[in-house]
């Protein structure tokens, strides 16, 4: 099955599709969504708080949560800090999630395809996917 592209309209493939459902997940504010308003990541709000161990941690289960709850097509395995130890004092950090890719998830059928691993980048107002 193929998604088509939010910005250019482009035919896309399904990991491609799915990558970008979980930015727009993950970059909507809570309650924005008029008829959905528990739908969004909850990440957003965290974005220019200074970074604690704690704050951290709750930014990590965060989006695996919301990716979990609103993206059928995956199922997180595992997510990774990724970036130096001075890169995240400075407040740069980036995360490395893995997790099955079920294709036919959003229909019901949760058999996995592959694992697959994507990092997700966090700059200025924006959230970006890029499939390792």
């Amino acid at each position: 099955m193929a998604g088509i592209d939010r910005r250019t309209g482009a035919i896309i493939d399904d990991l491609s599709s799915t990558l970008q459902a979980t930015v727009f997940i993950l970059s909507t504010r809570l309650s924005t969504v008029v008829l959905l308003r528990e739908f969004g990541g909850g990440v957003i709000e965290l974005l220019g708080r200074r970074m604690t161990p704690t704050l951290f941690a709750v930014w990590q289960q965060l989006i695996a949560t919301a990716i979990e709850l609103w993206e059928p097509r995956f199922a997180i395995r595992r997510v990774v800090p990724t970036g130096s130890v001075e890169q995240i004092r400075m407040g740069i950090a980036g995360l490395l999630i893995e997790a099955d890719f079920r294709p036919r998830g959003h229909l019901g059928d949760f058999t996995v395809e592959r694992v697959v691993g994507f990092t997700l980048g966090f700059g200025g107002s924006t959230i970006t996917a890029v499939a390792a």
